[in-house]
């Protein structure tokens, strides 16, 4: 069994299609997908330079991230498959708002406690949401974020990368075919990039 641990932020449209696309991906391949928190506000933390509307989107991208690694502490790992999937439902597809009762709701459709939403305003899970963080990007290099895929082989063999970037979701086999195109170019000895211009924002699905 193939293993692929995606690092991601909630709040991102483009990781929120990565995450979709791999539980395609595990319908129709020997995949097991895991997924791992990481922030965008801490990647660009002391950056200079960012655009106006940008540094205002990061605002409200804290808080989501540590009710997900208090969760995590709590519940353990497996957890955070179905409450990222409560929180970018509600994040992409009904755009409610960003705050405590997002978190709350979410919380409670995947029966958790839902005082871990509290953990929005405290720095008490600050130390292990850098530590997944860093246990995420650190192996991509510089300057790359979210999406953050590490593919592990049968044979522990593994590789990571950012990406893939997709629009809309790839269904069924044509999931399956992205998935053996990217293990296929990012398990290559020496490849670094393969990019193109994005033409148009994220249809999320």
């Amino acid at each position: 069994m193939t293993t692929a641990d995606l690092w991601f932020d909630p709040k991102c449209p483009w990781v929120w299609n990565t995450s979709r696309w791999l539980l395609e991906v595990e319908r129709v391949r020997e995949v097991r997908p895991r997924f791992h928190v990481m922030s965008l506000w801490l990647l660009n933390e002391g950056r200079t330079g960012l655009e106006e509307w940008y540094e205002r989107w990061l605002a409200d991208t804290l808080g989501p991230v540590r009710v997900l690694i208090a969760a995590q502490q709590k519940y353990g790992d497996e957890v955070l498959r179905d409450l990222y999937t409560a929180f970018g439902t509600r994040i992409h597809h009904r755009k409610e708002r960003i705050g405590s009762d997002l978190y709350a709701g979410a919380l409670a459709e995947v029966g958790l406690a839902e005082e871990l939403a509290e953990a929005a305003d405290v720095t008490t899970y600050d130390d292990a949401l850098k530590a997944s963080h860093h246990a995420g990007l650190d192996p991509l290099g510089d300057d790359l974020g979210t999406p953050a895929l590490h593919i592990t082989d049968s044979g522990g063999a593994r590789t990571a990368f950012f990406g893939p970037v997709v629009s809309p979701v790839p269904r069924g086999e044509a999931a399956g075919r992205l998935w053996d195109g990217v293990v296929a170019v990012c398990g290559t000895p020496g490849f670094f990039e393969l990019k193109r211009g994005r033409t148009e924002s994220p249809r999320v699905d």
